[in-house]
């Protein structure tokens, strides 16, 4: 079993890709206040939260699978093409992996957007199962803001 690996997801969205992008670059206000249920709260440690070198403290809902918080910074962003990529710099998931990066791209399809998401990760030890908890979560969201935008219609 390899300690390296990469997960992707693509789904197919209703929302405008304009407004899910943007609602993606707006999670840190948006996300606490929509989706309670998943994220107490997420400060903005350094930078703007959404420019390169931004750093952001992530506490997650009680009784979270996922983790209890995470700070995540920022490694690109492109307003342009919708795409961010962000790196894990500290939090519970580091226990079971020494890299944890991430790539979401909002790509538009008709009236609506598709989303792609890819972890790159490298665990700890080998016995650390693949982080599909953290896909599935995202899954999630990523439904959950397609429904959130849709109900803002």
């Amino acid at each position: 079993m390899a300690l390296r690996g990469k997960l992707e997801v693509d789904i197919e969205l209703k929302s405008n890709a304009d407004k899910y992008w943007q609602t993606i670059r707006d999670s840190t206000t948006i996300f606490p206040k929509a989706f309670p249920h998943d994220y107490k709260s997420i400060d903005v440690l350094e930078g703007d939260g959404k420019a390169p070198g931004s750093v952001r403290h992530f506490h997650y809902a009680e009784g979270s699978q996922l983790a209890k918080s995470s700070k995540e910074r920022i490694e690109a962003a492109d307003d342009e093409k919708k795409t961010v990529t962000y790196s894990i710099v500290e939090g519970d998931l580091l226990q079971y992996y020494t890299k944890f990066l991430g790539h979401i791209a909002v790509i538009p399809i008709g009236e609506g957007c598709e989303v792609k998401w890819t972890a790159e990760y490298v665990k700890t030890k080998h016995d650390i199962p693949d982080p599909t908890i953290v896909k599935d979560f995202a899954v999630k969201n990523f439904l959950e803001v397609d429904d959130y935008i849709q109900t803002l219609a």
